[in-house]
């Protein structure tokens, strides 16, 4: 597994040095070449796919209709006979995936099942039952590691949306908003979990959003695992690096969502360049400085600190829903004279290191810190940075993770209304773009 991330970590960063902004002042740092691979067959499970095997995510499947997917696509691979008709059944399925889920949570077409629709997890867990089905999938032809690889980050891309956005042009007359959310997490303390990050992004891909003043705005969204290996590999910034390159069809503006606090909203003023050790949903720790990928557009010598640019006071004080939302400007640093860590208030001090942003040092600061700096290396002036939701909560008579049901009134009643104060949250931002 170590020599696939390797080897799928070269590939991206080549893929990122090709997106690069001509003519901005970036570091670039090539990759070296990777070993040649050699033929193998598919691995075991990993521990996201593993917990497939609990009721939970099969009874979420199961009463959406997505438990269908990966049985079809495990079909769809069984009939390729090239590596090449493995990838178009591959990039087939996971865009299938991925808009099955916006329609699903959108309304449209049928539910597919009980399971009420705004609900998130349908996707996650199906394709975690995807991509098990193609890590142990035994072709009929040669497939060596680099190529299952190639083929499992393929499957990741389209079925996130990475690879679906359609920002319009500047002659279409409508303003441009990326949104992000992601995976739900922390399922070894609850395998329930949903993440409404992930549920407002599915409910907002490819909405025409309308501002107060009566300026419309088209959003486009994509999901991202809760995996640090992934984001050191560049996952974020290939992704985002088309929307914000310069031209007619650059966004406007780029929100990062992850759920937060318990009963509000956050808009994170500062984000730091510190990973802060939480496992995650594959169960790995890292704690060090958040690592840009070689091939990433990144200023020299890279920051502690990067700031949003969101315009975070018209969103503290606009009506946006139920919940309040905080500015907030709390970090904790290293001050620059050394010493343990300290908690400021109103932000960091010139010449600290970074221990943890607004939002923390989990994968939350992590996706804020690498876009806003990704903002600032190709210079992109746009309205860029990071909100976290409140925590989604079950009602008191769900809460044990052992036993509760998958879902319940209070469950989806806050969902939808944090999905729903997303929704009002960009409006004001995709007001405020470009001024």
């Amino acid at each position: 597994m170590n020599r696939q991330r390797a080897r799928g970590s070269a590939r991206t960063r080549r893929q990122l040095v090709r997106a690069a902004v001509a003519g901005t002042a970036l570091a670039v740092v090539l990759p070296v070449s990777g070993a040649e691979a050699a033929d193998v067959d598919g691995g075991a499970p990993t521990v996201e796919e593993q917990r497939l095997a609990q009721d939970e995510p099969r009874e979420v499947l199961r009463r959406s209709g997505f438990d269908d997917a990966a049985p079809a696509f495990r079909h769809a691979l069984g009939e390729a006979r090239s590596v090449g008709e493995a990838e178009r059944v591959v990039v087939r399925h996971g865009k299938r995936l991925w808009q099955r889920a916006v329609d699903r949570v959108q309304g449209r077409g049928a539910a597919g099942g009980e399971l009420s629709r705004g609900d998130d997890r349908p996707l996650y867990w199906a394709r975690l039952g995807m991509t098990k089905a193609l890590r142990s999938w035994s072709p009929s032809f040669a497939l060596d590691e680099e190529r299952r690889t190639r083929l499992l980050e393929r499957l990741e891309v389209a079925s996130r949306g990475h690879d679906s956005a359609r920002l319009p042009a500047e002659s279409d007359g409508l303003r441009r908003v990326v949104v992000t959310g992601f995976d739900p997490f922390q399922l070894d303390e609850d395998i329930r979990r949903s993440n409404p990050s992930g549920a407002a992004a599915l409910a907002l891909d490819g909405a025409v959003v309308r501002t107060a003043s009566g300026e419309r705005a088209r959003v486009e969204t994509m999901l991202f695992p809760v995996r640090w290996d992934d984001f050191a590999d560049g996952m974020v910034e290939t992704a985002l690096l088309p929307a914000l390159r310069q031209g007619a069809r650059q966004t406007d503006a780029l929100v990062t969502v992850s759920q937060g606090s318990p009963g509000r909203f956050d808009v994170e003023r500062y984000n730091g360049a510190w990973r802060g050790g939480s496992p995650d949903n594959v169960r790995v720790s890292r704690a060090e400085t958040v690592p840009v990928a070689p091939g990433v557009p990144t200023p020299v010598p890279q920051p502690q600190w990067t700031v949003t640019s969101l315009p975070y006071r018209a969103i503290v004080d606009a009506d946006t829903g139920r919940f309040p939302v905080r500015d907030n400007t709390a970090v904790t640093e290293i001050p620059a004279d050394g010493g343990e860590p300290v908690e400021r208030p109103d932000g960091p001090t010139p010449g600290s290191t970074a221990r943890a942003g607004g939002g923390g040092n989990y994968l939350s600061n992590e996706i804020a810190y690498r876009a806003t700096l990704l903002r600032d290396a190709v210079g992109a002036r746009i309205a860029g940075g990071h909100l976290h939701t409140p925590v989604l909560e079950f009602g008191e008579d769900n809460s044990a993770p052992d036993g509760g049901r998958v879902s319940d009134p209070v469950f989806e009643r806050n969902r939808e209304a944090i999905s729903a104060q997303v929704r009002e949250v960009v409006e004001v931002v995709a007001e405020h773009a470009g001024r």
